[in-house]
């Protein structure tokens, strides 16, 4: 992690898992912030969603990810189709996702639309950076519900899923992350101890029944 140098991994043990949805097919999960989806490559890095939830439920399998950072809604697969059914949704953008920020500073506009595309910052790694020649195509949706003293809730809306996006088009916006190790300045980092980005809620479709279905999650910061 050669932009982190410093980091050392202590993932959070209480709740050491908080299921809120199970079936024959998925499992739904609140991930908890600073704990990894998978498992990193160092064996200290091995504690994880994907280690913790295996323990109880072998066959579960991961399909999408949250930053190490970022809490919230994480679903899993229990079998090969189902893995295949939500895989293929979030592919092909049937799933909806909603997030919950606060930003350091007063975002002026109500609402907007960042369409920034994105590339991975090789020296900087795992950093993300706004690189219109090359990067890959990018959208976020913001609104903002509430402004504070020195800080704005947003609701963040990924049209796209590319890696470290919300927290990049955010700090593009001038607007970093609260408690963002990897992107804040040293106000908007210091003012909190983890980062304020939560998943808050999913929308899928069951793998069998075909059926809607939406999970949430209390956002722990707001």
């Amino acid at each position: 992690m050669a932009a982190n140098p410093d980091f050392i991994y202590q993932p959070p043990m209480t709740p050491y898992l908080d299921i809120i949805f199970q079936d024959d097919d998925i499992v739904v999960l609140n991930k908890s912030s600073g704990l990894l989806t998978v498992p990193g490559r160092l064996p200290e890095h091995k504690d994880c969603l994907q280690t913790r939830v295996n323990k109880v439920l072998p066959s579960a399998t991961i399909v999408h990810r949250l930053d190490m950072a970022t809490s919230g809604i994480v679903i899993m697969a229990l079998n090969k189709p189902a893995h295949v059914h939500i895989s293929r949704q979030f592919e092909q953008r049937v799933t909806k996702k909603l997030y919950i920020a606060r930003v350091y500073g007063l975002v002026a506009e109500e609402a907007g639309d960042i369409n920034l595309p994105l590339i991975c910052d090789w020296p900087n790694r795992p950093k993300q950076k706004v690189d219109h020649e090359h990067g890959k195509k990018s959208q976020t949706l913001y609104r903002v519900t509430e402004r504070s003293e020195n800080s704005t809730l947003v609701e963040l809306t990924p049209i796209t899923g590319r890696s470290h996006q919300l927290r990049v088009h955010m700090l593009a916006l001038g607007h970093p992350i609260l408690g963002d190790r990897l992107y804040a300045h040293d106000k908007a980092l210091t003012v909190s101890p983890r980062l304020q980005l939560h998943a808050q809620m999913l929308t899928v479709f069951h793998p069998v029944s075909e059926k809607e279905l939406i999970f949430t999650s209390e956002c722990p910061f707001n």
